[in-house]
């Protein structure tokens, strides 16, 4: 570092003017340092490792700078006021830094010759300053990516006319803020403005507006653009040098606006997702060389795509037309667009088969999303060339065939889902040539046969419920299970040991084996698995005793034995796993391959500090991790961040014998127990009133004895619990709390409890915890036969009158009762008078 070791080098150099030192190493001593040269006007230490504060001290010596580029260092606190000093300042960048507070009003404000000021990427709070609209000189502004708050005033843009580019994005404003602010601006050519809560309004329309700029770039997102009525904004139809349109995240409404295509003829990116345009996609007969990124997903677009698209883009790089109503077919002409990145089509209603010219023709596509669709047929077939893709989403659709070796030539491939199909027959072992796939999932098809080693992918595997059979990676030896994050093989036939192929790898945080034929033993190894969240092992043949290593599984929040043969006690030392402890801090839950789509290098401001507009980049995918796992008494689903607060433990279906350990008692954040369908015996642990997150305890179908510990009335967010079908005995605990929304079935099969809501009452042995006192007879002052014949006589006819009072109100308020009692009545009337008319006949006969 030659200038802090010698600085009388530079007092030789004081009429030096510009002076470039970005991407160095200097640090916070640079400025003092650099003091010694009084004439710079141009300063860049950017992309330098300068840490610290601005101090005012080491800004006193650039009276005369007129360009100061500060950015993507690691300064922090707010800027001080003395920049106010650097009275000659023309552009300054402070981007990408730390710095934060309010901006000074005694510092910015005064730079009155300011053209440029990017204070982007940074951590400036507050509101903006009224005084900045005496900067009549700013051309450029970007204070994006902070979190400034209250409302955009329009006195402050409508006073800087100067202003050609304006980013306000990602910041927490508020209110409404309207176009009518630049009315009188003419050199406006980049607005930015995309909003990070829902409580910001943009408004462009109101009358008598012919706006007299003619922007680039304009980026209205997530900003409840025209929110009363939703129409595109209708000063664009003056615009003609659009290269960039982003109004995403809006609730615009109408057709497609095919007229922005039209009018601007340099129109590179039109993005419009997420919105609620409705109608056919139609485009006028043109051909729109300029177009490489079309995204119109997310919206209520329906019919068919017209048939010669791939005429009107012949150089499209990106379509997004996903998550739409469209329908038909993919017309063949799209294989005429041989620049082609990205093509996403996904969660639509197209069917038929994908065109041969389509995969032959289109050999740049390097993402091809067709997933959530009606296509059918072979999609691997000889003419399948997509040889550059990098992710292939073929999942929820009706092709069927085998997967070819017309596959293993996409040596790039990183993500393939082909999941949810009527794909069948076995896997090429020549699929291992994939070198390069980090993400497999293709589970729910008819696959069968072993499943070839060399294809385990890099971190996320999915072969689920196939016909996969034989033993799972027997003696695999692929460099990838090393660093394999996700294992998914359940609902197949495999058989045999657990591999220790399988336990090969620190990294694994979910093993997913459940409803195969695996059995055995657990093996010791699995200990090695320090990283695992989640251990699904149920409905295999696994025997044997649980292993105490599991116990050294501390991160695990999920683990299911059940429906095994697993025999002997349950580990107390389960106590030691976390079972949820860690909750949402915890980054392994569960984000899983994330691909970018890459930059656009889309405008070039051809200002003093060379800025560059870059859209964002585009997600891909984003493959959230997914399990099973049984909970309240049903079959549930678990996805993404929600893994953060699930925690659960299933021993149920197995043949444990000896008492529940009170250890397990510890396992504060665990929300589902279940230890069912076993040969459990002893009391139920009262230390189980420490669970405090449990929702769902399952204890049915064992031989446990005892009363139900009163301590468990404290668990307030129990919302399944049974302990059916056990020899429990005594009171079941108040109707209090949780425990008064259980019903019978929860405590049926067990002789010896009473209480609600069972039918069976408590006596008074049951009640009482001592024996009645016998009293002698001899003792008494009468007979057990004595009765009190006054109060026997008003207790009869109260009860009497009470009844017939009670009888009366019934008949009175119930018509359909009392016509039946009247029925009654002369029924039983018809039935005497005849029955004594019949026996008087009689009798008479006799007689007589």
């Amino acid at each position: 570092m030659v200038i802090c070791s010698d600085s009388k080098l530079l007092s030789n150099l004081s009429k030096m003017r510009h002076l470039d030192l970005s991407g160095n190493h200097f640090d916070k001593d640079a400025f003092r340092i650099l003091g010694a040269l009084p004439s710079l006007k141009f300063l860049s230490l950017e992309s330098n490792r300068i840490k610290g504060p601005l101090s005012n001290q080491g800004l006193t010596s650039f009276c005369r700078l007129e360009i100061l580029d500060l950015s993507e260092n690691n300064f922090f606190a707010s800027i001080p006021p003395y920049v106010g000093a650097l009275s000659s300042l023309k552009a300054l960048s402070l981007a990408q830094n730390y710095l934060n507070g309010s901006l000074p009003i005694q510092g910015l404000c005064k730079l009155k010759k300011l053209e440029e000021l990017d204070l982007s990427h940074n951590l400036f709070e507050g509101i903006l300053p009224p005084c900045l609209s005496n900067l009549r000189s700013l051309k450029f502004f970007d204070i994006s990516l902070n979190q400034f708050t209250g409302n955009l005033s329009p006195s402050l843009f409508g006073n800087l006319n100067s202003l050609e580019y304006i980013g306000l994005s990602h910041n927490r404003f508020e209110g409404l803020f309207s176009f009518r602010s630049f009315a009188n601006h003419s050199n406006l050519e980049v607005v930015e403005l995309i909003s990070e809560n829902d409580k910001f309004e943009v408004e462009t329309e109101f009358t008598d507006w012919n706006p007299m700029f003619q922007l680039k770039v304009l980026v209205l997102s997530n900003c409840n653009l025209n929110k009363l009525s939703g129409d595109v904004p209708k000063f664009l139809l003056y615009q003609n040098k659009l290269m960039f349109v982003d109004l995403s995240h809006n609730n615009l409404t109408s057709s497609f606006p095919n007229w922005l295509l039209v009018n601007n003829t340099r129109l590179e990116h039109l993005i419009l997702r997420n919105n609620s345009f409705v109608n056919l996609f139609f485009l006028p007969q043109y051909c729109y060389t300029s177009i490489s990124r079309i995204d119109i997903s997310d919206n209520h677009f329906s019919g068919q795509i017209q048939a010669n698209i791939g005429d009107m883009f012949p150089y499209i790089r990106y379509i997004n037309l996903s998550r739409n109503a469209f329908e038909g077919g993919i017309p063949s002409s799209f294989g005429k667009m041989s620049n082609l990145d990205v093509l996403d089509l996904s969660t639509n209603n197209f069917s038929g088969e994908v065109p041969n010219r389509l995969v032959r023709n289109c050999i740049s596509l390097g993402a091809l999303k067709l997933s959530n669709n009606n296509f059918r047929g072979q999609i691997f077939s000889v003419d399948f060339n997509l040889t550059h893709l990098w992710t292939l989403q073929l999942n929820d659709n009706q092709f069927t065939g085998p997967v070819t070796n017309v596959l293993f030539k996409l040596h790039e491939l990183y993500f393939l889902d082909i999941s949810n199909n009527y794909m069948s027959g076995k896997i090429p072992s020549s699929m291992g040539n994939m070198t390069s796939l980090r993400t497999l999932i293709m589970g729910n098809n008819s696959f069968n046969g072993e499943f070839p080693c060399a294809l385990v992918p890099r971190v996320f595997m999915d072969i689920s419920y196939n016909l996969f059979s034989g033993s799972m990676l027997h003696s695999c030896s692929n460099p990838n299970l090393q660093y394999l994050e996700h294992m998914h093989l359940q609902g197949n036939k495999f058989t045999g040991l657990i591999s220790r192929a399988l336990l090969n790898s620190s990294f694994l945080l979910t093993l997913d084996i459940r409803d195969n034929i695996f059995f055995g033993s657990i093996p010791d190894s699995i200990r090695l698995l320090s990283n695992l969240r989640i251990l699904l092992f149920r409905g295999n043949q696994l025997s044997g005793s649980i292993p105490i290593q599991l116990c050294q599984l501390n991160w695990i929040n999920l683990m299911d034995l059940s429906n095994n043969y697993f025999s002997g006690s349950i580990p107390p030392c389960f106590s030691n796993i976390t079972f949820g402890t860690v909750g949402a801090s915890d980054p392994a839950f569960m984000q899983g391959p994330i691909i970018l789509f890459g930059e656009y290098e889309t405008y070039q401001y051809g200002g003093i500090l060379k800025s560059t507009y870059v859209p964002n980049d585009e997600v891909l995918y984003d493959e959230a991790e997914k399990v099973e796992f049984v909970t309240k008494s049903r079959s549930s689903s678990y996805k993404g961040n929600i893994l953060n607060f699930m925690s659960g433990l299933d021993l149920s279906h197995n043949k444990l014998i000896g008492e529940i350990p009170f250890e397990l008692g510890k396992l504060s954040s665990v929300r589902a127990l279940n230890l069912s369908h076993n040969l459990l015996t002893g009391p139920i642990p009262k230390t189980f009133s420490n669970l405090a997150q449990i929702e769902s305890l399952d204890l049915s179908y064992n031989s446990l004895s005892g009363n139900i510990p009163t301590e468990l009335i404290n668990l307030n967010f129990l919302e399944v619990f049974t302990v059916a079908h056990n020899n429990l005995s005594g009171k079941i605990l108040d109707r209090k709390a949780q425990f008064g929304t259980f019903e019978a079935t929860s405590y049926e099969g067990n002789p010896f409890l009473c209480g609600l809501p069972l039918e069976k009452n408590c006596t008074a042995i049951v009640d009482s915890p001592h024996l009645p006192t016998i009293v002698s007879l001899d003792e008494t002052k009468g007979k057990w036969c004595d009765i009190n014949l006054a109060a026997f006589s008003a207790s009869f006819v109260g009860t009497y009158i009470t009844f017939l009072f009670g009888f009366a109100v019934i008949l009175y308020i119930n018509p359909y009762w009392r016509q039946r009692w009247f029925y009654l009545i002369e029924e039983g009337m018809y039935s005497s008078y005849y029955f004594v008319s019949d026996s008087l006949c009689k009798i008479l006969r006799i007689l007589y």
